[in-house]
């Protein structure tokens, strides 16, 4: 047989060249169903002399298996959410392509989740990788119902929820802590959207490390939910009046923010007010001061959130939660 015929065989070539149905030759390739080991042995053995390779789409026919993954990407997010995002991509794209998998990327928010629920009922996937978890979450509870195998990148009160995270937890909470031991009486902490499962997670950081150190937490120096400029540049205001010795930002936008108010109050950094961030990303990247703050590899959470899923697609045991590393990268902003 000539080497373009080997790469145009088929399924029905194969049967065809037997003398069996396209059914049991799918059942010998997939080693799923009744069919005779004799019968098997002969299909496998003219496979090999004819160096048949089944392609993508037969080899899912006859596994039951489309060779897909759903991506789910939260419909609103900050600038500073999308190289996150994008780096997540790049790992989960690094990994499925290894193994055969088409991923397949879908937008949804949390009360609307139509393109999901699509994808699922026309059964174009055989997993789903969610890249944001809600304190309630729709998507969750319909892929449980669906009984759809699925792993969040973040973490989740729901039970039997497989998740991959970063260790916010910890992070913020030693973040809190040098600060603390620095001596600091006065720190505020400005956050972003409470629906999110990280803010849970950053502020249960920031209260160990006070817990840690016998100190109490001043609420009027905590304010949660700032998710626009206009609010963080009030609240930076207020907290000037207020004397306070140092910001603590959810992340780096809500850092950005808070270091161009500052500047604007011609407050400087760190001589006045120490900054802070629980996540480091571009936009901290070039300013001046540098900005301490914690540093999380999104590209690797990306790799181990897909290898994850298909380890679940494939039924081999996984943990039901694996927490990544961090480090604290501390900066001119604290000295």
């Amino acid at each position: 047989m000539g080497e373009s015929e080997k790469k145009n065989l088929t399924i029905a070539d194969v049967a065809d060249a037997l003398g069996v149905s396209k059914t049991t030759v799918s059942r010998a390739i997939s080693g799923k169903g009744r069919i005779g080991e004799q019968t098997r042995m002969r299909v496998m053995e003219y496979i090999q002399e004819h160096d048949y390779q089944p392609n993508v789409i037969a080899k899912g026919l006859a596994q039951s298996k489309t060779y897909n993954l759903c991506v789910v990407m939260p419909e609103h997010y900050g600038m500073s959410d999308l190289t996150f995002f994008q780096d997540c991509l790049f790992g989960i794209e690094k990994i499925s392509g290894t193994v055969g998998y088409d991923v397949l990327l879908c937008i949804c928010n949390n009360q609307d989740i139509f393109s999901l629920e699509r994808i699922i009922s026309n059964r174009k996937v055989d997993g789903v990788i969610l890249m944001c978890s809600f304190v309630k979450d729709a998507q969750i509870e319909y892929l449980k119902e669906k009984q759809v195998p699925f792993v969040i990148i973040g973490s989740s009160d729901y039970p039997d929820v497989i998740q991959i995270d970063h260790d916010h937890r910890n992070a913020c909470k030693e973040l809190t802590g040098v600060l603390l031991l620095k001596g600091m009486e006065r720190i505020a902490l400005i956050g972003g959207n409470e629906t999110h499962v990280v803010t849970k997670s950053r502020y249960g950081g920031f209260a160990d490390a006070y817990k840690q150190c016998g100190k109490e937490i001043d609420p009027s120096l905590v304010y949660l939910g700032l998710d626009n400029p206009v609010l963080i540049d009030k609240t930076v205001r207020e907290l000037i009046a207020q004397s306070v010795e140092a910001i603590l930002c959810m992340d780096d936008a809500v850092a950005n923010h808070v270091l161009k108010a500052l500047r604007e109050a011609h407050v400087e950094v760190p001589q006045q007010v120490k900054v802070a961030s629980f996540y480091n990303g571009l936009l901290l990247e070039n300013h001046v001061p540098a900005i301490s703050a914690l540093s999380f590899n999104a590209r690797e959470i990306g790799m181990v959130a897909c290898r994850t899923m298909i380890d679940v697609i494939e039924e081999v045991p996984v943990e039901q939660r694996t927490l990544l590393p961090y480090e604290v990268v501390l900066k001119e902003s604290t000295q």
